[in-house]
């Protein structure tokens, strides 16, 4: 029997490490629940005694129910019937069931509509999980930020219609934004809302690349202002799946087949108004999609496992020239850098979520009138600078997991050769499934532009100088030297940005971002290497009188964050120096450096 909580040794160590007791604090308010709910938790013990049996839960139901069905998954795909319904592959809507009947598809809901009230740090957990047995699962497990948008923007009587069979697993959503002439460009949007003489709203027109968008709930970005332009002429709906709205086709993809992606046709579909109108993007998109970016993040994380724990198997198994292949240098760098790849993305998304989890608690602080007034003064001065921070990391989070899990399912194949291209081996599908994460939920270029100004603003400037603040073992004082000076580094090309206008910092936005996160990343390591956390873990491979030998955690945490910090130092230094050579070919050369458009001749 798989548990794909319990065998990840890296998810057993972040659990024990992160401060989850302040974080439960916020999403508990204090531990006031506990009295009106059977289930909620009445201290951080409590509380996270919860988290890991839910954790344990979602990791059993991955390895054994999940997990198994993910191939045939693949090869069924979903089915287009006749009258505009979609049905799932057989394992999806099996395992639906089944997270279900956990009680866990009201994760982050609050206890009052049947959810669970978890934090995103634990939620972002979970959706690795899920993911890592299979990616399409997670397009519709992962949705449930749908519902976190009605709790927090619509009105208590839609809460109370839409948000407790959304606990209950009883319903699925669709984020309902995208349009065949409008991809990343929301502004554009063109459906249509219009109110008849009782004041009733309708939709009306296409929209197409809609995951799920054969959920039976579908909150839908359209245009109420019909003579205003823009984003301020947008409002968003919510409408169920009826007679007036028709899947007109299911997009034929490389990967993620379990998962419909759907066009959908609004025939004067009736709906509600969530929140106030002309708010639609503004407001309530970009929260959704914030909570959605973490979703893929996590996805990627899930994926990204996957493949590194194909690679590590087949690499010790795959015997050439006599030894199995990991003793090949080559071979070994490639599966050392993956597995480093893999926690560093983790590491990150974890911190993300943590700082996410402190903005709604604090949020929450600010919204109850019944607040202390000290609590609520303290709030204030934190609420500012947390929203930023989150601001900042969540696209980081999704560019920097996305990118990876590509790289790492890509390399996946490349360990084991000619088998990895076979359909014999996950991987092959793992990097169809990848593909994917660096575009929906925002295209990787779209997350350096939102990160980037963070990145040359105060943002990052004082999240950094708390992490370099932080206590650190002695073992990696001279590492977090090297990220004090990668951060001097970083603050010379930011500077030199600045002086060059917005257009130079979109140009190398990539690179800036890139060194961010290196550095964030780095500081994280040594965070973790210095943890008083007590775990050993196996080191591979090495028996004495048979049987495995052992190390502490935090010994090789600080293993790897050295060579994680002393391997992007040099990447650092020549990236600055890319970034302050002051090139602009791309602006002044484009038309003589790419050609014109081919013809056909």
């Amino acid at each position: 029997m798989a548990n794909f909580f319990r065998d990840n040794e890296d998810i057993q160590f972040l659990f024990r490490h992160m401060d989850l007791a302040a974080v439960a604090e916020y999403m508990e308010e204090g531990y006031r629940f506990a009295g009106d709910c059977d289930y909620a938790p009445a201290s951080a013990e409590e509380a996270a005694r919860n988290y890991e049996l839910v954790l344990d839960a979602v990791g059993q139901l991955s390895g054994d129910l999940i997990a198994p069905r993910s191939e045939d998954i693949d090869r069924q795909g979903c089915t287009l019937n006749d009258d505009g319904t979609v049905t799932y592959a057989d394992g999806i809507a099996e395992s639906l069931a089944a997270l279900a009947k956990a009680d866990v598809m009201g994760f982050t809901l609050p206890h009052r509509f049947g959810g669970i009230n978890f934090p995103n740090v634990i939620y972002s957990l979970a959706i690795e999980i899920v993911s890592r047995a299979d990616a399409s699962l997670m397009n519709i497990f992962g949705l449930q930020g749908i519902a976190e948008t009605i709790n927090a923007f619509a009105s208590e009587e839609i809460k109370q219609k839409y948000l407790h069979d959304f606990a209950a697993g009883k319903v699925t959503g669709a984020m309902v934004l995208t349009e065949p002439d409008a991809g990343s460009d929301l502004q554009s949007c063109k459906l249509k809302a219009f109110q008849d003489d009782d004041g009733n709203w309708y939709l009306h027109g296409v929209k197409r690349f809609i995951t799920n968008g054969c959920g039976e709930v579908l909150l839908v970005l359209a245009r109420s202002e019909p003579e205003r332009s823009g984003g301020l002429g947008l409002s968003l709906f919510i409408c169920d799946r009826g007679p007036t709205v028709r899947v007109r086709r299911l997009e034929d993809k490389l990967g993620i087949h379990g998962s419909p992606t759907c066009e959908l046709i609004f025939d004067n579909t009736p709906c509600e108004l969530i929140g106030e109108r002309q708010r639609g993007l503004v407001t309530y998109v970009m929260a959704l999609m914030n909570g959605a970016r973490l979703g893929i993040a996590g996805q990627s994380m899930g994926i990204a496992e996957a493949a590194y724990r194909i690679a590590r198997d087949y690499a010790a198994s795959r015997e050439q020239f006599g030894v199995a292949i990991e003793k090949l240098p080559a071979v070994r760098d490639l599966v050392i850098d993956m597995k480093i790849a893999v926690e560093a993305g983790r590491a990150l998304l974890c911190e993300t979520s943590r700082v996410v989890d402190i903005e709604i608690g604090l949020m929450r602080i600010l919204e109850n009138p019944d607040a202390d007034e000290t609590k609520v003064k303290e709030a204030k001065q934190q609420f500012r600078r947390i929203k930023r921070q989150a601001a900042m990391l969540t696209p980081m989070s999704k560019y920097y997991c996305s990118e990876m899990c590509n790289t790492v399912a890509y390399d996946s194949i490349q360990v084991l050769g000619g088998s990895g291209y076979m359909r014999d081996y996950a991987c092959e599908r793992l990097a169809r499934d990848a593909r994917i994460t660096t575009i929906y939920e925002g295209t990787s270029q779209l997350q350096v532009v939102a990160s980037v100004r963070g990145v040359c603003g105060r943002t990052f400037e004082k999240y950094v100088a708390k992490l370099a603040g932080m206590k650190y073992a002695p073992e990696v004082k001279d590492l977090t030297s090297l990220l004090a000076e990668g951060t001097g580094q970083l603050n010379k090309a930011i500077a030199f940005v600045k002086e060059a206008g917005i257009d130079y910092m979109d140009l190398y936005g990539r690179q800036l971002v890139d060194i961010a996160i290196d550095l964030i990343v780095g500081y994280l390591f040594c965070g973790q290497a210095s943890s008083d956390v007590d775990m050993q873990v196996a080191v591979a491979g090495e028996k004495n009188n048979g049987e495995v030998r052992t190390i502490s955690m935090t010994k090789r945490k600080e293993l790897l964050a050295r060579r994680f910090i002393t391997s992007n130092a040099p990447k650092i230094t020549s990236r600055v120096e890319r970034i302050c050579s002051g090139d602009k070919s791309t602006f002044g050369g484009y038309d003589a450096l790419v050609g014109p458009v081919p013809e056909e001749v």
